[in-house]
């Protein structure tokens, strides 16, 4: 079945993408590390946070798989085709080992957490599984694993942002880098399986994002984009008994457009229900903030949005793209959706496609539901929508009028995104 987005943005480009070793490095390394990135924005900048781990532990990148010492994927959860094929890439490497013997291979990210016993046990996939708030512990389990034992760290923190961790940029074209700015997720919604296998919510300090940007600025990039499942929640308090010196995301936001004018930010992903007005106006008030927000609706039900535990109402979606409009008049609005939830009705699907016209967005990433183990609605709720109807097949409303479900939701306006 196919898969679906929660506040997670998937560039369907990147998928499976390794990482580049540095053009111009002058160290010649007798081992080497082998990195294939799947999902989310967040797990291609993890990526960039394990190669330099692994860089100071004396490993070199390659892109040739065949000289490896260690093979990792960072993988993704939350759709099931990247399972897929995660588990199918696992076999190919399998094969890999036994022309050589020595090779590691191991599973980073949010498959590793949810799918540890199946790797390591049952399936004898890999020999060192690491979950997204592990990657300290990878020299440990290396070593573990080099000696012949199957080795395990999935534990989720509470504290963990790796702020302090420099990351040695994925394939960068020195224009443009991710910044994690908070890591985990504690919005609930009823599809999603992210706050299950990235913990909890927890902002990363202000301080050592704003001059990783600057120190970014300062190597010539000119483009960063602050990362997290929900930066509009963001809210870094360096003293737990005053407020003086918090930050909110708006603050943040502009603290970082003030590094210079010459440096272009955007932030991914926003929740409808937290990007506020400081946020809107602290955007119209700076030039290089890109005026693009990812907002991602997921249903123009009200009835669905509730199932999905999206804690907000139709009409109060679209109040807020009012207000994003008046305040910033020409800003793009890109979207996820979802086709054929749980119980969905012909009619909700209409209102989708409806709250699509009254927004228009300009890009959207859409796909049909697929139940994720773990999560609300697989425990509560049935999924009783046929494959064929979700995935663009005919179905009949009770007005007998015929429509296209999922395949209907592939409408982009070619308007051009403001940069």
């Amino acid at each position: 079945m196919l898969d679906l987005v929660a506040n997670k943005t998937h560039d369907e480009q990147r998928q499976g993408e390794t990482y580049a070793p540095f053009s111009v490095d002058p160290n010649e390394y007798k081992k080497k590390f082998y990195i294939e990135s799947y999902g989310c924005a967040m797990n291609f900048a993890d990526s960039e946070v394990v190669a330099s781990i692994l860089n100071k532990e004396g490993f070199g990148a390659t892109r040739n798989v065949e000289e490896a010492n260690l093979i990792f994927i960072n993988t993704c959860s939350i759709r099931e085709k990247a399972e897929q094929t995660v588990r199918k890439r696992l076999t190919e490497f399998r094969k890999l080992k036994t022309r050589n013997p020595g090779t590691l291979v191991g599973v980073l990210g949010c498959m590793a957490e949810r799918l540890k016993s199946k790797f390591l046990e049952e399936e004898k996939l890999v020999d060192i599984v690491v979950g997204p708030d592990a990657y300290r512990s990878l020299p440990r389990l290396v070593d573990e694993a080099a000696d012949g034992h199957r080795s395990i760290d999935v534990l989720l923190s509470r504290e963990e942002t790796y702020a302090d961790i420099a990351p040695v940029r994925l394939n960068t074209n020195g224009v443009s880098a991710f910044v994690s700015i908070m890591r985990g997720c504690n919005n609930m919604c009823s599809f999603c399986v992210v706050p299950f296998t990235r913990g909890r919510e927890r902002s990363r300090d202000a301080v050592s994002i704003i001059n990783e940007c600057r120190d970014l600025f300062e190597n010539g990039y000119r483009e960063v984009t602050l990362l997290g499942q929900n930066v509009d929640s963001y809210y870094y308090n360096p003293e737990s008994n005053s407020t003086e010196h918090a930050v909110t995301f708006g603050q943040l936001l502009e603290k970082v457009a003030l590094i210079s004018p010459l440096l272009r930010v955007r932030f991914s992903t926003s929740h409808p229900k937290d990007i506020t007005s400081d946020v809107l106006h602290t955007m119209a008030a700076h030039e290089n903030i890109c005026k693009c927000i990812h907002l991602p609706v997921q249903s123009g039900s009200t009835r669905v949005l509730q199932l999905m535990n999206r804690t907000y109402t139709r009409e109060w979606y679209m109040s807020k793209v009012d207000e994003i409009r008046s305040i910033i008049p020409d800003c793009s609005l890109t979207s996820d959706m979802i086709a054929g939830f749980c119980t969905e009705t012909e009619e909700e699907h209409q209102e989708t496609l409806s709250i699509m016209d009254y927004t228009k967005y300009d890009y959207s990433y859409m796909f049909f539901y697929s139940e994720r183990p773990g999560t609300l609605a697989q425990r509560r709720y049935k999924d009783d929508i046929p494959l064929d109807v979700k995935n663009g097949g005919c179905r009949r409303s009770s007005k007998n009028k015929m429509s296209y479900h999922a395949s209907t939701l592939h409408r982009i306006w070619a308007k051009p995104l403001k940069y």
